[in-house]
Parts: C-alpha cells; sequence; structure tokens
C-alpha cells in the first residue's frame, strides 16, 4: 500500500492500521457497477479462498443493488403512469365543465384548454385543475387563435 500510487489514501489508511488493500468487482453477466473494497490488517496478497468467498459476497451484493434498482425504476415509473392517469382524468372533468359553462362542444373546450396553457406557458393539468376548481373562469381561457391567413 506503500507508494506513489494514492498519495492522499494512503497514510489515512496506515494510520488506521490497514496494510493492504484488495478490490472486488460487483459485476453480472459481464456488467460491472462498481467495486468491494477489502482492507487488512497484514501485508500481502488475498489467498484463493478469500478472493472466492469475497467475489461471492461481491456478486450477492451487486444482485441486491440491482434488484433495488429495478425496484426504484419500477416505482418510478409506476409514479409516473399514476400521475399522468390522474392528469388525463383532471383533463377530462375540466373538458366537460368549460363545454358545460361555455355552452361548446368537447372539442373546442380542449383547444380553450390547451391555447391557454401555451399563451401563458402554464401546465394543462394545473389549468385544468383551476377550471374545476372555478379559480379560473370560463371568460379567461382565450379562444383558439386563428391560424389561417389569407
Amino acid at each position: 500500500m506503500q507508494g506513489g500510487r494514492w498519495p492522499n489514501f494512503a497514510p489515512v489508511a496506515l494510520e488506521a492500521g490497514f496494510r493492504s488493500v484488495h478490490a472486488l468487482p460487483l459485476r453480472l453477466r459481464g456488467q460491472i457497477i462498481g467495486a468491494v473494497n477489502l482492507f487488512r490488517t497484514d501485508e500481502g496478497a488475498m489467498d484463493t479462498v478469500d478472493v472466492l468467498a469475497g467475489q461471492a459476497l461481491a456478486d450477492m451484493a451487486t444482485i441486491a443493488i440491482l434488484q433495488h434498482r429495478s425496484a426504484i425504476e419500477s416505482q418510478l415509473l409506476n409514479e409516473q403512469l399514476n400521475f399522468a392517469l390522474n392528469s388525463r382524468v383532471l383533463i377530462e372533468q375540466a373538458k366537460g365543465v368549460l363545454s358545460e359553462r361555455a355552452d361548446i362542444d368537447m372539442e373546442e373546450a380542449f383547444s380553450r384548454l390547451r391555447n391557454y396553457t401555451r399563451n401563458h406557458n402554464v401546465q394543462l393539468v394545473d389549468v385544468a385543475q383551476q377550471v374545476i376548481d372555478r379559480t379560473l373562469h370560463t371568460a379567461a381561457l382565450d379562444p383558439p387563435s386563428s391560424t389561417a391567413r389569407a
């Protein structure tokens, strides 16, 4: 562990009583996601049995880490899908409310909601909630601008 390879780490490790460090890869099917570092109080290489046992533990840790990552990704996807579904419900409710209040069809209601969000740089789901809550009045929604020109 002595030498110039780890000039900041080596003195601290020696001070703590460690004399050698061994790194084992956290790997699964050729993918390396990190390493497990094993610190020893005596110098020298690890024997084969210790390397095999250490690698077995590293492999189990890799599986646990990757399963945890997968669970987090699944949870995030579930939350995103749930938000999208709830947002869609709110938007459909707002279309119905606007359609009834302004006496317009659903397509026109959606067009006005979408146009308002674009013109005011706000989220559609937020505008939908405001329409439902009556904090954004029907008269405040901009009718769609005509894009046809002569």
